[in-house]
């Protein structure tokens, strides 16, 4: 029996799906243009690989499971599910056929999208975020890749998969997998994916479209400080948005609570789509927009409400969602984010206070900065050890003066951020004395100087001369 990812052109993929041509080949499995023999009509169909290391049978049920809840979607600017079926015990989705890019490559192209475009494909997802909600479905990986754009306008795609798979950006285990640029802070912190994180990852994905990069910047190298980033709140204001700019703002909003739902997101989206401009909004908890009078020129007539109530159409849905396992942190993951804290010390203390909890960074940044800006270095001599919530770590600190400050510290997390911290020991060493200066050289004594004096020679007559030589003297 074949399966799409081994199969070649030609082949029958549950005895119905013809195999034309394969389209693409990813993380999660193999997608091929199709022909659906029994009812005549051109498909897409999926084989889903996974991507984690749970047990294949549960994987495949949770692939199934997920694929028959979005089928249960039917909506203009959702890539319809037609089928769920498995070939030789691996699962395959059966979809709509679309001859359609998707938005990550389209910015990879150009780069940037002018506001007016990038609005009219986010009003588009949102409304088809705001039907999956009301049927009980969160989307749950909401980004660019997922964004398809054709001549029928935008359509999102992979309900549910991309979390059923393991490819979902942090897993159930805490692993992070790919990247985790349109996450939303609070799955960052281990909370289960609602509507809210929906819309917060869209939010995301327009800000990309806009402004050319992610409100949280890239790291492939370490997801974990875009993570960091993320659950700190580090939000570049947009700059190139325009109109788009509030809506961005509210999207991306810490609280969930705080941001609009997506049917709201939807209505500002258009308004923006349409060229025309939004009023100032007061302060409030939660958004209500309500249209006081008919036709597009009425949209500066929105009206902001606060209300408790949860906003109409999100009752209780006909059937519950899917069970979620919310991430859950390794010990492995604990240790290397207080690792990865340590590591930025001493020369990059601003980027290191935003890995720290609110209540930390409660404490003041001016204090946190002249503390190490009296460290020379640091030197982790003892790996951060995981127990329970808490890492214990050993450092050694280089102070400016020379002291050598041996510490362990006892910190406790809250999801990746650095929380209380416990001074368990401290040990310091006061530099060594400088060496004494050498002594003072012994001078060396004066040079003596030597003179030779001789006697004047006696001039000596020819005859003593003579007498010499002769060996007698000459007689007086």
């Amino acid at each position: 029996m074949t399966s799409a990812r081994a199969g070649a052109v030609g082949e029958l993929v549950a005895g119905r799906y013809r195999l034309l041509a394969e389209l693409g080949c990813g993380a999660m499995g193999s997608v091929w243009r199709a022909f659906d023999e029994r009812l005549q009509r051109k498909v897409a169909v999926k084989q889903v690989v996974p991507a984690d290391h749970g047990s294949a049978d549960e994987i495949r049920e949770r692939v199934l499971r997920e694929g028959r809840i979005a089928a249960r979607l039917q909506h203009p600017h959702a890539v319809a599910v037609f089928d769920v079926v498995e070939d030789d015990g691996t699962p395959v989705l059966v979809m709509e056929y679309l001859q359609a890019r998707n938005l990550a490559e389209v910015l990879a192209e150009r780069g940037r999208l002018p506001v007016p475009e990038a609005a009219q494909i986010g009003a588009e997802i949102a409304e088809a975020l705001a039907a999956a909600h009301v049927a009980g479905i969160v989307h749950r990986d909401v980004k660019p890749g997922n964004v398809l754009l054709s001549e029928e306008g935008a359509k999102l795609t992979d309900f549910g998969i991309a979390h059923a798979v393991g490819d979902a950006t942090i897993t159930a285990a805490g692993v992070v997998a790919g990247t985790p640029t349109y996450l939303a802070p609070e799955t960052v912190h281990g909370k289960r994916p609602a509507p809210g994180s929906d819309v917060f990852s869209l939010g995301a994905t327009l800000y990309n479209a806009v402004e050319g990069v992610p409100p949280f910047g890239r790291d492939p190298e370490n997801p974990y400080a875009v993570l960091f980033r993320i659950a700190a709140g580090e939000l570049r204001p947009p700059e190139l948005a325009g109109p788009l700019s509030p809506v961005l703002t509210a999207m991306l909003a810490p609280e969930p609570a705080d941001r609009p739902t997506a049917d709201e997101a939807a209505t500002l989206l258009r308004v923006i789509a349409d060229g025309q401009s939004l009023p100032e909004p007061a302060p409030r908890r939660r958004w209500l927009l309500a249209t006081v009078a008919g036709g597009l020129a009425a949209a500066a007539l929105l009206a902001y409400l606060v209300v408790d109530a949860p906003p109409a159409g999100t009752a209780s849905p006909a059937a519950p969602p899917p069970p979620v396992v919310a991430p859950v942190l390794t010990a492995a993951d604990r240790e290397r984010a207080v690792s990865d804290y340590y590591a930025l010390l001493p020369a990059r203390a601003g980027e290191a206070w935003g890995r720290l909890t609110a209540q930390r960074r409660g404490e003041g940044q001016d204090g946190y900065r002249q503390y190490w800006a009296q460290v020379a270095s640091l030197t982790v001599v003892s790996p951060p050890r995981a127990d329970g919530e808490a890492v214990t770590v050993g450092l050694e600190l280089l102070l400016a003066d020379g002291t050598r400050v041996h510490e362990v510290h006892h910190v406790e997390l809250q999801g990746l951020l650095l929380g209380a911290d416990t001074l368990v020991t401290s040990e310091r060493t006061a530099p060594a004395p400088p060496p004494p200066p050498p002594p003072s050289p012994v001078p060396a004594p004066p040079p003596v100087v030597v003179t030779e004096v001789r006697a004047p020679a006696v001039p000596v007559g020819p005859d003593v001369a003579h007498g010499k030589r002769l060996g007698h003297a000459k007689k007086p």
